[in-house]
């Protein structure tokens, strides 16, 4: 996987695979037909270039991108590691199938994962042996309000951060439970947890996820489309590795937004094409944490990123906030789960 040259290898079409089909790949039998016809090439080209860009590491993966907070049950928690201990705490973190995303941020909480799980209960019993293995008190941030969240975006360019090019992005402010289940039906429950991992790379991939498990492959097609209408899988694409393509000063910023201008602070700054992520999570006064909004500005440079969170801070949020720089991956794959039924 090579970052620096990545565009060198790429042509018109691969640009095009790149930044048009993030989301919107065709829930379809034979989904590269359409997709040739688009690009103006056959299937099998198709096919071929996105193994390609997989393998270089341009795309994680080919297939859905589950909604976790949908799904079941999700939180971002984060502990205070001590810096002799910082690899052991994270090899602990990181062994738990249920934890997707670990980074360390700038900051005296310095280890960021999310932990997903098919319940609330399973979450919080993952969290509980988190702290008993690792001895660090874990802070417990569950999304509350997702105002704005949606990873896609024009990479093929040279914006210095994400969307730079755009006025604004549509928002649409949802509540989350902790206690969601998704109602999921049997069928639901097992084609979320065989696509977990991404999409079979071959010219049927919904007829090879419906052998897997035993269905109908017209059932697995209703269910793919039933499960975006749900909003239990965001989108169907190839699964762009934002790190490769340069985007890597990315930084999560948390605000202490008065209760009362919340939810209106929230849906304005979502709109904000540059901000990646908008949401509410709780505040946690008696483990020093005072924030309930956050956002995440995705770019290339850090100095470039820095002067959107200056703009953010003047113009949209007058409010005490903290950066917490993303300063290595310490994990990252998609959403996973063992179990989505009586988890």
């Amino acid at each position: 996987m090579v970052a620096g040259d990545w565009r060198e290898r790429i042509d018109d079409t691969d640009a095009r695979l790149i930044d048009e089909y993030q989301s919107g790949f065709p829930v379809r039998e034979r989904p590269f037909e359409v997709v040739a016809d688009d690009l103006g090439t056959t299937p099998r080209d198709v096919l071929e270039r996105v193994e390609r860009l997989r393998e270089e590491g341009v795309f994680r993966r080919f297939g859905a991108v589950l909604n976790p907070p949908v799904i079941g049950s999700s939180t971002l928690a984060a502990v205070a590691a001590p810096e002799d201990r910082f690899d052991e705490v994270a090899d602990v973190i990181n062994g738990y199938r249920q934890v997707n995303h670990n980074y360390e941020r700038a900051h005296d909480y310095n280890q960021w994962f999310v932990v997903t799980a098919g319940s609330r209960e399973k979450r919080d019993e993952i969290l509980a042996d988190i702290e008993d293995r690792t001895g660090c008190e874990v802070l417990n941030l569950p999304m509350l309000t997702d105002y704005y969240i949606d990873l896609e975006f024009p990479v093929v360019n040279s914006d210095r951060f994400a969307r730079e090019s755009l006025d604004s992005t549509a928002v649409d402010a949802t509540n989350i439970s902790e206690n969601a289940t998704g109602d999921l039906s049997a069928l639901d429950a097992d084609l979320l947890l065989a696509i977990q991992d991404g999409f079979p790379l071959s010219a049927t991939p919904y007829q090879d996820v419906a052998d897997d498990i035993g269905a109908d492959v017209s059932d697995v097609l209703a269910a793919v489309e039933r499960l975006l209408a749900a909003g239990c899988i965001k989108r169907v694409g190839c699964i762009v590795n934002h790190v490769v393509t340069g985007f890597d000063a990315n930084c999560m910023v948390v605000w202490d937004v008065p209760d009362d201008e919340l939810d209106d602070r929230g849906v304005a700054v979502g709109q904000l094409p540059y901000v990646t992520l908008c949401y509410h999570r709780p505040r946690r006064p008696d483990q020093d944490w005072q924030y309930n909004l956050f956002t995440m500005i995705h770019g290339r440079e850090s100095d470039a990123v820095d002067e959107k969170i200056d703009e953010l801070a003047a113009d949209h949020l007058p409010f005490d906030h903290e950066r917490l720089y993303s300063q290595r991956t310490l994990k990252q794959t998609g959403a996973r789960y063992d179990d989505l039924v009586g988890e």
